[in-house]
């Protein structure tokens, strides 16, 4: 018998009277008491009524056999969703097994899907988001070996981005800073520890990653450009500091409008 497999509800054994347990998808069934088996189609009279749903089924399950990625899970989902349909179109005790063969089925193709995406996330090497995945499933298949693999491809991940993360994290906080120095009046010292605090927290959001750390990545590469346009027009060639911020702001602004003309008309 299937992992499957349901009883039905009011067949029994026509030589010892036993509960019969059946197996829809291989369409057959076995006395439990004394071991008999029959076929599905010669107990019940309208068993051909549900051959396409048994046949939906039957696709459904080879599509999630070991190995299934996350297009076959998908499709194994909608087929016993379709399943379902045509499930809730009887109401006979034939169609309630059939019914709850289809709600495990989806359960399964969700976990399924879940799996494949984590395994997917895991052999591009991003271990956070394998990680996310596994997290839902615990239990399921391998996971409880793949989430530890995954926390401690994190670590290393997290290692290897400490030099990205430092620089990166200084960039806002030294725009900060010189603002403050330049237009607020502050001194130098304190301008020097709104930098030294702000690298400081920046630094641990990009260090732990997430969505907080990809908003502060693109406003300091956003903002790193004409910082350094500026520094070098102000500070290199002496210039007003108006004239310094209107061509680092400006010069950047010129540049993407002139690649954007010219990809368009190479199309």
């Amino acid at each position: 018998m299937s992992e499957a497999s349901v009883k039905p509800v009011s067949m029994k054994c026509k030589i010892c009277g036993g509960d019969l347990a059946n197996d829809y998808m291989l369409g057959a069934c076995v006395c439990e008491n004394c071991g008999n088996r029959w076929s599905l189609a010669d107990l019940i009279p309208n068993y051909k009524d549900y051959s396409r749903i048994i046949e939906k089924l039957n696709k459904a399950k080879e599509l999630l056999a070991d190995g299934a990625d996350e297009a076959q899970s998908g499709q194994a989902l909608i087929l016993y969703k379709s399943a379902e349909a045509d499930c809730l179109k009887f109401t006979d005790a034939i169609a309630s097994d059939l019914l709850k063969l289809c709600n495990k089925g989806q359960e399964d193709a969700k976990t399924a899907k879940i799996y494949a995406s984590g395994k997917s996330y895991l052999e591009k090497e991003n271990f956070r988001k394998a990680f996310s995945e596994f997290e839902k499933i615990r239990g399921y298949k391998d996971t409880e070996m793949l989430i530890p693999q995954c926390e401690e491809g994190i670590k290393i991940q997290r290692k290897k981005r400490i030099p990205y993360a430092v620089i990166v994290g200084m960039i806002l906080p030294a725009i900060l800073g010189f603002f403050l120095h330049e237009k607020a009046g502050l001194n130098i010292p304190l301008s020097i520890l709104v930098f030294a605090a702000g690298s400081a927290l920046l630094f641990f959001v990009i260090y732990m990653e997430g969505t907080l750390s990809v908003i502060v990545e693109i406003f300091s590469f956003l903002l790193s450009v004409p910082l350094i346009l500026y520094m070098i027009l102000a500070y290199g060639f002496h210039m007003a500091p108006g004239t310094a911020v209107k061509l680092a702001v400006g010069i950047p602004v010129a540049v993407v409008a002139v690649i954007a003309v010219l990809a368009e008309r190479k199309q």
